[in-house]
C-alpha cells in the first residue's frame, strides 16, 4: 500500500525516468528494426540472368587458410580485378547447355543446365550461383552491401548512443529523487522500516516505471521505424530501396528480436538506473527524518568517487596504450566514436566533485550574484544534477564532431602535403599519355587503382589499397610521398613500396602477397612510406596489377601532370582535355580542384549522422534538465518565499532562480569543454605520431547551440518552477 500510495504522490517527480526510458526504448526498438531490414537486404528480383537457372561467376574472390587457434580455416577477401569466365570454361559450359552472355561482358554468364552438372564442370575455376544468389551478378549488389555498411554502422552507433544517455539520464533523476527524499525516507525508517524495505519500495518504482516505458516505447518504435528508414533514405545515408516496415502491436511482430532487446533493454536501464540510489536510500538513517540544511553534504559517496576514479584511470590509460601501440587506430571512426565515452562517463560521474571549484570561480555582480553563486556552490546535488547531462552532451558534441573534422581536415593538408602534381586528370579505363605527348609537362604519371593482399602472423589476411604506376620516376616528380627508408624509384615488376603498418617494412626484406587478381607474388621491398592518416597505400608497376600474367593491365583511372617552369597551365589543361581528359572521357582539373573535391572537410552523409546522434543526446538532456528542475521547484517553495520576506523583489526571486540555472548549465559546459579537449588533444596526439600534419578543429558553432538550448531549456523551466515559489 505504502509503494502504490508513493506511486500516486510522487508520479511527478518519476515523470523525467518514464520519458527517458520511453524514448531510449522507442529508438532502440526503431534502431533494431532498420538493423533487421538492412540484414535481410533488399528484396530484388533477378536482373542479369532471370532466365539462366544457373549463374557463373568469375573468379572474384582470394581464398586463403589462416589459423584461428588451433585449427585452420578459410578467409575470403573480393578481388581488386576479378576474373572473367575464360574461353576454355565457355566451351566446357556449352557443352551442357545454352550459355548466355551480357553483351561483351565476361565477368558472368547464365547457363540452362543442371546446377550439379555445372558445378562438375566448373570445379575451382569459378564461381556457381544458383536461386537468389544469382544477385550476386547484378551490377548493384556491390554498390548495396557498401550502402548497408554505413546504415549499419550509423544505426549501431545511435542505438549506444540512445542506451547510453537513457541509462545515464534515469540514474541521474533517481539519484536526485533519493536526494530530495531523504527526510521522507528517513520517517520511513523511524517508523521502522528496514533498508531492505526502502530499498525495494525505490526498485518497485523503479519496475513500475521500466514496465510501463518500456511498453509505451516499443509502439513509439513500431511507429518510427519505418519514419527513420524515411529520413535515412532523404538523408543520402541509406540507398533509395531501403525501407522498414513497420510493426502493428496486435500481431506477432512484438516478438521479433527488435522489440525483444528494446522491452528488456528498457526495464535493465530502470532498474540499473535505480540500484545505485536505492542502495543509497537504503542507508539514510531515522535521524535524516530531523534534518533541515540548506548546505549539501555527503553528495560524493565512496563508491562513486572510486567508480569515477577508475573510469577516469581506464580512459586515460586507454588513451595513452592506443597512442603508443597503435596510434593510427585514432583516426578511425569507430575509436572515435566510442572510446570518447569512457571519459565522458567518468566526468560524469565525477560531477558532485567537480561542479563545486567551477561554481566558486564564477564572479557574479550585485547581491544577486552572491546568492546565485552561493546558492549553487551550496546545493551541490541540484547544481550537479543539473550540469552532468549538459556535460555529456557537449562532450558528445565537441568530440565527435570535432574528431571528425579534425581527421578530415588532417587528412586534407596530408594529401595537400604529398600532391607536388599541378593537374590531375581523374576517369575510368583512361588511356596514358607520355610527357612528349604534353607540351609544357615536365612529368606525367599515369596510375591504377588495385589492392595487394598479406597474411599478417598467418592469423589475417589483410588487403592493402594500392597504386600501380606505370614509371615509378615520374611517380617520384609528381608526388611527395612521405619516404622513410628507401627509393620509390627503385620500384620495379619484381619490387614493391610498402608503409609502416606493415608487419614487414625493412628495405631489402622480401614480403609473399597476393596481387589485385589473386596472383601469388614474392615481392622485394624497396621503400617504406610513413603511416600517415591511411591514405599512404602500397605501391607496385602496372606488370604487377593485371588480370593473370600477361593479361590486360588495370585500367588507369588518374593522370598526375607536373608542369614545367614557365609552361602555360591553361593552355596544358586545354591539350589535355582536347585528348579527351587522358584518351578515356576523363576531367581535367588543377590539384587544387581536385583536392577540395577528393577530400571534402567532412562528408555530408557522416556530419548529418553525427547531428543525428547529437539530437538524440540533446532531447534527452532537455528531459533530463526538466525533471530536474521541476522536482527542484516543488520542494524549494519554503526557501524562496523566506526570500521574499527579507526584502527580495518577485522579478528578483526569479532572477536568482534563473541564476543558477545558467550557472549549473555554464559549470556543465565548462567541464565538456574539458573532457573535448582531453579527447582531441589525444587525437592531435595521435596524428603527429603517424607524421600527419595536426591542426585541431573544435565544432564551437555546434557547441555553442548546444548551451544556447541548454539554457533556453534551463532557464525556461526554473522561471516556470519558481513563479510559485516567487508569491506572496
Amino acid at each position: 500500500m505504502i509503494f502504490l500510495a508513493s506511486l500516486r504522490a510522487r508520479w511527478t517527480s518519476l515523470l523525467g525516468a518514464f520519458v527517458a526510458v520511453a524514448l531510449g526504448v522507442g529508438l532502440i526498438a526503431a534502431m533494431g528494426l532498420g538493423l533487421d531490414a538492412s540484414l535481410a537486404g533488399p528484396d530484388r528480383p533477378v536482373v542479369r540472368f532471370a532466365g539462366s537457372p544457373v549463374v557463373v561467376l568469375g573468379q572474384d574472390r582470394l581464398t586463403v587458410p589462416v589459423r584461428r587457434g588451433p585449427d585452420t580455416t578459410l578467409v575470403s577477401k573480393p578481388l581488386a580485378h576479378p576474373h572473367p569466365v575464360d574461353t576454355a570454361l565457355l566451351r566446357d559450359l556449352r557443352r551442357l547447355g545454352p550459355v548466355r552472355l551480357d553483351g561483351g561482358k565476361r565477368d558472368a554468364v547464365g547457363v540452362d543446365a543442371p546446377a550439379r552438372a555445372v558445378r562438375d564442370a566448373v570445379g575451382g575455376r569459378a564461381r556457381v550461383l544458383t536461386g537468389d544468389d544469382r544477385r550476386q551478378a547484378d551490377p548493384g549488389t556491390a554498390r548495396d552491401a557498401a550502402a548497408m555498411v554505413a546504415v549499419n554502422s550509423f544505426l549501431g552507433t545511435a542505438g549506444g548512443v540512445a542506451a547510453f544517455v537513457s541509462v545515464f539520464v534515469t540514474a541521474s533523476t533517481f539519484a536526485f529523487v533519493v536526494a530530495l527524499r531523504r527526510r521522507e525516507f528517513g520517517l520511513l525508517r523511524m517508523a521502522g522500516a528496514t533498508p531492505g524495505q526502502v530499498r525495494r519500495q525505490l526498485l518497485g518504482e523503479a519496475l513500475a516505471v521500466g514496465i510501463t516505458a518500456s511498453v509505451a516505447g516499443c509502439v513509439l518504435g513500431a511507429w518510427g521505424g519505418p519514419r527513420l528508414g524515411a529520413a535515412l533514405v532523404d538523408a543520402g545515408i541509406a540507398p533509395p530501396w531501403f525501407t522498414v516496415s513497420g510493426a502493428s502491436l496486435l500481431t506477432s511482430a512484438p516478438l521479433s528480436w527488435p522489440f525483444q532487446l528494446a522491452f528488456w533493454t528498457g526495464l535493465l536501464v530502470a532498474l540499473t538506473g535505480a540500484w545505485a540510489a536505492s542502495r543509497r536510500a537504503g542507508r539514510i538513517t531515522p535521524a535524516e527524518a530531523l534534518r533541515d540544511a540548506s548546505v549539501d553534504s555527503g553528495v560524493m559517496p565512496w563508491s562513486r568517487r572510486l567508480i569515477g576514479a577508475a573510469l577516469l584511470a581506464c580512459g586515460l590509460g586507454l588513451l595513452l596504450w592506443t597512442l603508443v601501440t597503435d596510434p593510427s587506430s585514432l583516426l578511425k571512426r569507430k575509436t572515435y566514436t566510442v572510446q570518447p565515452m569512457i571519459l565522458i562517463t567518468a566526468a560524469a560521474a565525477l560531477a558532485p566533485l567537480l561542479v563545486r571549484p567551477v561554481v566558486r570561480a564564477v564572479r557574479l555582480p550585485g547581491a544577486v550574484g552572491l546568492l546565485v553563486r552561493e546558492n549553487c556552490a551550496a546545493s551541490v546535488r541540484r547544481t550537479a544534477a543539473v550540469a552532468a547531462p549538459v556535460l555529456v552532451t557537449v562532450a558528445l558534441a565537441g568530440s565527435l564532431l570535432g574528431s571528425a573534422q579534425t581527421v578530415s581536415g588532417a587528412k586534407a593538408a596530408e594529401a595537400r602535403q604529398r600532391t607536388a602534381s599541378d593537374l590531375v586528370v581523374t576517369g575510368r579505363d583512361l588511356e596514358p599519355v607520355s610527357r612528349r605527348e604534353i607540351p609544357g609537362a615536365a612529368a606525367v604519371s599515369a596510375s591504377a587503382s588495385t589492392a595487394v593482399y598479406v597474411r599478417e602472423e598467418g592469423s589475417a589476411l589483410v588487403r592493402s589499397e594500392a597504386r600501380a604506376v606505370r614509371d615509378p620516376a615520374a611517380l617520384a616528380a609528381t608526388s611527395r610521398l612521405p619516404v622513410v627508408a628507401g627509393d620509390v624509384r627503385d620500384l620495379d615488376d619484381r619490387s614493391i613500396v610498402v608503409n609502416e603498418e606493415w608487419a614487414r617494412r625493412e628495405v631489402g626484406d622480401h614480403v609473399d602477397v597476393w596481387l589485385g587478381d589473386g596472383r601469388p607474388a614474392r615481392l622485394r621491398i624497396v621503400a617504406v612510406l610513413a603511416r600517415g592518416g591511411g591514405d599512404n597505400g602500397a605501391y607496385v608497376t602496372s606488370a604487377n596489377a593485371s588480370v593473370g600474367r600477361g593479361g590486360a593491365a588495370a585500367p588507369v583511372d588518374r593522370i598526375d601532370v607536373r608542369l614545367a617552369a614557365g609552361a602555360d597551365r591553361g593552355r596544358v589543361a586545354a591539350v589535355l582535355a582536347e585528348r579527351g581528359g587522358g584518351g578515356g572521357g576523363g576531367e581535367v582539373r588543377s590539384a587544387e580542384a581536385w583536392l577540395a573535391a577528393t577530400y571534402p572537410a567532412v562528408k555530408a552523409q557522416t556530419r548529418l549522422g553525427l547531428l543525428m546522434l547529437l539530437g538524440i543526446s540533446l532531447v534527452y538532456t532537455g528531459i533530463s534538465l526538466a525533471s530536474t528542475l521541476l522536482m527542484a521547484a516543488s520542494v524549494r517553495g519554503a526557501e524562496l518565499r523566506a526570500l521574499r520576506l527579507t526584502g527580495a523583489t518577485r522579478w528578483q526571486v526569479r532572477g536568482v532562480v534563473a541564476g543558477e540555472a545558467v550557472v549549473a548549465v555554464g559549470a556543465g559546459a565548462v567541464l565538456g569543454l574539458a573532457v573535448t579537449v582531453v579527447n582531441l588533444g589525444g587525437l592531435a596526439a595521435g596524428l603527429a605520431r603517424v607524421s600527419v600534419p595536426v591542426g585541431v578543429v573544435v565544432p564551437w558553432g555546434v557547441v555553442g547551440g548546444v548551451v544556447g538550448v541548454c539554457v533556453v531549456v534551463a532557464v525556461g523551466v526554473a522561471g516556470a518552477g519558481g513563479r510559485s515559489g516567487g508569491r506572496g
